[in-house]
Formats: C-alpha cells, structure tokens, sequence
C-alpha cells in the first residue's frame, strides 16, 4: 500500500511528526531474526509516500531487545506515550500490534491518548483512526490477539519445562559444590577444595548445632566458602570470601545437597516490584530423591530442617528444645511446665554477684494477659540434673574420651587441608601466569609488562596464603599440643571433676547434656516434681525440696535487729551502716550494709526512728527553738553552726534537734558580748551528733 485511499491523512496530521516504533523481544532476536527489524525500519518509506518529509520522521528504537509485555523497564515507549499526549505526532507506525505493546492495559491507553489528540495509527495492514468506532474496534480485537498470542507462547514454553521438571530431566543452575559433565549428568564438583569446603560445612553444623555457630566456627578458624559468579563477564568463576548466616541457611534448606532434584520451591509474583513466596514441599513441582550423588544422605537433611526448626524462635509455642546458648540455666530449652504442657523459659535474677536461673511459664500471661502459670527456681533442679548426669555418664567416660579426642583431631585434619588447597590453588594460579609470561614473545613488551605484572601479583598471593597457612596451623597445634592432649586422655578418669570444674563453659554442658536427656517436665506443689525423659525413651523422677520463700530468706536475725534497735537511739541510719561493716557483720542476702537497708529494716521491723525517739525525749525542731530564744530561725543555724547551741542530728542529710535550753542558754545580742565561746571540733561533734 502506497496511498491513502480512505483519505485518512489530512493536512493537520502532516504539520505534525511521524513516530516509528521499533522493537525486537531479545537480543537473540535482534542479532539472528534481522528479516524483522529490517521490515520495521522500511515503514518509512510509508510514511515518505503518505506525505510526511523525510525530517519529519522520527525512529525510536531504543527499546531493541526489550519485552512487549509491560511499559516499565521501555523508555521508547513511554516517550512515544509522552509525545502523542502532548499533541507532537500526526501519526504512530509500527509493523504490527505486538510490536508496540503486548499488553491490554497499555495498548488501550495508547488508543486512547491518541484518540483525544487525533493521531492516526498504522501497521502493516492499513492506517486506522482510533477516533472512529470501527477502527478502534479493529485495533482492541488486535491487541487482544497479540496477548493472547504472549500467553499462548509461555504456556507452550512452560509447559515444556513442567513436563521435563517432573521427569528430573529439566537443566538448572546447580548450587556450589556440583556442575554437569560431558554427558549433562550432575556430579559433585571436581575441585577438592571445593569438595572440601562443603563437606566440612555440613560436618561442622553437625557438630555445633546452630547455622550462627556454624558461621562463627568459620569465622574463628579463618576458613573460606566458595561461591559461584551468576551474571556477568565472569559468569561461572568460583571465588572465595566469608561464610555468611544467610548463606548458611540457604546451603541447609536446598535439598540438592542430599542428592534431590527439586523444582518449584518459590514463586514469582509481581505486586509493584517482582516478589519470590516460599512454597511449602507439598506444593513444589518436583522432588526426586536420589537423583544424583550428595554431600549428606536425605536422613541428615530431615534432621538438619528439624534442628533448624528447633532452634527458630518463630516456631512459638510448639518449639520444645531451643540451642545451647551463654548463662548458667543447664536446662535451657529443655523445660516443659507440669500444668499446662507449654515450653519453659528461662530469666535470671542477678543478686550479690551471683546469677540465679527461674524457669517460668509465661507464654499465656504474656498472649492472654493471664497470671503467669508457674515460676519455679532453677538453681537446685540444675545441680540435681548434673549430679544425674554425672552418675549416669560416669560407665560410659572412657568412650566419650576417646571421642572427643578423635573428633578434635579431625577437626583440625579437615581445617588444614582445605587450608592447604587454597595454597595449591594460588601456586597454580601463579604457575599457569608464569607459563604466559613465558610463552608471549620478547619484542611484544607492551604484552609481556601486563604479564609480568599479573605473574607477580600471583606471587604474593601465594606467599600471603602459605603465611596464613602456617599461622593457622601453629595456631592449631597450641590447642592440642601434647599436655592438652594428656588432659583430655585424664578425662575418662575424671570425668565429675570435668563436670564440676568452674572453668568448664556452660554451653558445653548444655550440649553434653542434649545428648542425653530429651527433656524435663517441672511441677510446683508442696514439692518440687522433676520428670526427667531420656533420649532411649527411659524416664526417672527426682523430688525436690521446694526452696523458702523470697520474705523468708531476706528475713533477718533477731539478734541483729535488736542491736539495730539499740543503735539507733545514738546514731543515724548511715552511722549505724559503718558501725555493722566495721564488726563484720553481713546481711540476709550476705552483703554489707548500707543506708537505706537500715531504713527498710526499721520499717520493717516497726522500729521508732531517731526523730521520734528525740522528740519523745522533748527535743525541740529549730522553729520551736528559735521561739523559746526569741531569736529568728536563721540565727538560731547559725548558732548551731558556730557551736554556740547544742544539736543533734537526727538523719543523714542531716537535719537537727535541740534539747531544751537550761538557765545559762545564749539569748539575744548575748553573742556580741563574746560571754560564750566557740567550742573546739570535738566538743562541736558531740553537741550536734551526740555522744
């Protein structure tokens, strides 16, 4: 077509510009499908025979390589939105619908905009007016095809995955630690060293229990993880840095390690931004155990998913057993409440030095806004559980010797030899930049200075891993030197003063104990009733005395508070603290003694105060003193301070009384007369302290 025949193209559309929209789906598509952009750029020639100039023809094809199916990420297409709105374009061409949008909710916006500024719209088939019913009809019922088109194409494509999912045949990007090989199979990575660091991984989690203590066991040692290189020039290069908590947790919940093919484990969803949703394993798309070789047996990887659950504080309240953590409570995690079946936390109470553990059911006072259901103290249930344990570990000290001592010396193994690769691989490294530096030719200088440089930088890397090596490894050698070594052997002789030793972590209890008791249900009545569960499934019950209450401990001697009472009728509460330090006394919590512990025993004990014993005595306030004397308040302190009237200090900030003046009392203006005078310090302290 080289004409208008409808007479469509009016002079008005000619004064504006002509918009070419050109667009290919892919890159792929713009290098090999050229036949298509070819044809696109050629609707010029249509514009040219309609009337528009050859200046009046404006080209955007910067969304090349771009999808049709949204306007987001096309910034061709939304300036073209952008011109046709304010009125810039006579005309809009591309080869067809697809071309512009493939997608409803933008080519109907674009009809629309140009149906208000009257721009014509044209594609292969013809030019149409979006303003006319008829055309506007025809071009909805195109660009419904071309969605519908788009949907028909995925369905196909995903369809087709689907089927090779279920089957286990479908190619995916593997995780670190396998690669495919000549025969598209999965085999476990043939790097040793990343072999290695995998496998020690999963042994170290194993060992420690938690994916945080795992990340600090790496850390500690200085050890490496792989990581693998998704995007970019350098896609598939395995490079080296910290293992982080997060990695730690991806690398436990993907079941390729244990040799399962797995598809569908997330899904996409676009609310604004592209979001991933976990999916439960009833919902993924495939999951074939023993698909191919894995670093753990799929047995470890349901027990790795348990303990992982166990340790989250996000499971609540079905959570029952919890990861040995820092502080003195040896059933941390372990408690389960007598009286309403709940797990047990765990709070301390810091007194005098000392921490003391209370395992509390709280979880219903703190969701319901109930009375908690019982708080029981957890010092004499923790040294009832330990002497169990030691009776019962007591045969069995002489295995758990030899293995702690075989599960260091692998450990340290397995470290040093990972560390040891990473050498061979900066010696390789180094070796393969020599044999270029070697092999480049001699008068080539500007080649050969980027290959030497590149050669030495090889070098150093290669010293500074050997240095790390071998600072690592005394390091090593200074836990289990051969003393050490003779003290773990002494264990199996020893094993209750290992227990009872006060230089012996409390995790590492928490964790011996875990490996024999599953857990401890504790009720409070007249007795305390511990019910121990074993792991073999055994149960023993240990009967506690139920501790005083809190007002029986802190009660205090009667001795004591009638030496108090005693003192107070000649000194105040802080004077009475000293004097009680200075005899080496100590209270019922078994600290000193201080001010406002004197106050609290007074109230306590309903002893009268220092104040009212004067006051009984006929002591005189300073108001009433002044008074008498006929002397203003301020004269009389002023007296008191000079010495020249006798006070006692009844409290500590302090404030006085007076007794009542005698016949030879200071009166008004008698002070100018120097008849009295000034007291020395020891005659003043008695005067306003008392004898």
């Amino acid at each position: 077509m080289t004409s208008d025949p409808q007479g469509k193209v009016q002079s008005r559309h000619l004064k504006r510009q002509a918009y070419l929209y050109i667009r290919q789906s892919s890159l792929r598509q713009v290098l090999e499908n050229t036949e298509s952009t070819q044809r696109q750029y050629a609707l010029k020639q249509r514009a040219l025979a309609l009337g528009w100039t050859l200046e009046q023809i404006v080209v955007v094809d910067c969304d090349l390589g771009q999808s049709g199916a949204s306007s987001e990420e096309r910034e061709g297409f939304q300036r073209l939105v952008s011109e046709v709105g304010m009125g810039h374009a006579g005309i809009v061409m591309g080869l067809e619908v697809s071309r512009l949008a493939r997608n409803n909710a933008d080519w109907h916006r674009l009809l629309e905009i140009c149906a208000l500024s009257d721009t014509l719209i044209l594609d292969e088939d013809g030019i149409y007016d979006p303003a006319h019913f008829n055309d506007r009809l025809l071009l909805g019922l195109k660009g419904t095809m071309s969605e519908a088109e788009l949907h028909l194409l995925r369905a196909r494509l995903i369809g087709g995955m689907m089927n090779k999912a279920r089957r286990g045949e479908l190619r995916c990007r593997l995780p670190i630690g396998f690669v495919y090989d000549a025969a598209e199979r999965v085999v476990l990575d043939p790097d040793s060293q990343v072999q290695g660091a995998v496998r020690l991984f999963f042994e170290t989690f194993r060992r420690v229990g938690s994916a945080t203590a795992t990340v600090k066991t790496f850390r500690e040692q200085a050890l490496r993880f792989p990581s693998q290189i998704t995007h970019g020039p350098r896609k598939g290069e395995v490079i080296w840095g910290a293992l982080t908590h997060r990695r730690a947790l991806w690398l436990l919940h993907h079941p390729r390690y244990a040799g399962a093919f797995c598809y569908g484990r997330s899904r996409q969803r676009k609310q604004g931004a592209l979001r991933y949703q976990r999916l439960p394993r009833e919902d993924w798309i495939a999951l074939l155990r023993d698909a191919h070789p894995g670093y753990i047996s799929w047995e470890d990887f349901e027990g790795n998913l348990k303990r992982l659950r166990e340790n989250s504080a996000a499971q609540g309240e079905e959570r029952r057993r919890s990861p040995p953590r820092e502080g003195p409570a040896l059933l941390q995690g372990l408690v389960i409440c007598g009286q309403c079946g709940k797990r047990m936390t765990v709070h301390y109470d810091h007194r005098n030095a000392k921490t003391l553990p209370y395992y509390t059911c709280q979880r219903e006072g703190i969701e319901q806004a109930q009375p908690i259901c019982q708080s029981v103290p957890g010092a004499g249930i923790d040294r009832a559980i330990g002497a169990l344990v030691v009776e019962t570990l007591t045969p069995l000290t002489l295995e758990v010797t030899l293995a702690i001592h075989q599960e260091l010396q692998a450990r340290v193994e397995e470290a040093d030899q990972l560390r040891h690769k990473a050498v061979e691989r900066a010696q390789y490294e180094a070796d393969l930049a020599q044999r270029r530096y070697l092999q480049v030719a001699p008068e080539n200088r500007l080649v050969a200075d980027a290959l030497e440089a590149v050669w030495n930088a090889a070098l150093r890397a290669v010293v500074e891993a050997q240095e790390h090596y071998e600072r690592q490894r005394a390091a090593e050698r200074l836990l289990i030197d051969d003393e050490q070594r003779a003290q773990i052997m002494a264990l199996a002789d020893d094993f209750p003063a290992l227990w009872n030793n006060p230089a012996t972590p409390a995790r590492e209890r928490k964790r011996l104990l875990r490996l024999l008791i599953e857990d401890v249900t504790l009720h409070k009545g007249k007795e305390i009733l511990a019910q121990v569960r074993f792991r073999g499934g055994a149960t023993q019950t240990l009967r506690l005395p139920r501790p005083p209450a809190i007002g029986e401990l802190r009660r205090h001697r009667a001795a004591l508070v009638a030496e108090v009472d005693r003192l107070i009728d000649q000194h105040t509460d802080k004077a009475i603290a000293a004097i009680l330090n200075a005899r080496g006394l100590r209270s019922c919590d078994g600290g000193d003694f201080h001010r406002l512990m004197i106050r609290n025993m007074r109230l306590a004990y309903g002893l009268k105060s220092r104040y009212e014993r004067l006051r009984e005595a006929g002591y005189l306030t300073t108001p009433e003193i002044a008074e008498q004397l006929g002397i203003a308040v301020a004269t009389a302190n002023e007296w008191r301070y000079k010495g020249w009237l006798q006070a006692v200090a009844y409290d500590d900030k302090p404030r006085y009384l007076y007794p009542p003046p005698d016949h030879d009392a200071p009166v008004k203006f008698k002070w100018k007369s120097k008849r009295y005078a000034k007291p020395t310090p020891h005659e003043a302290d008695e005067m306003q302290y008392g004898a």
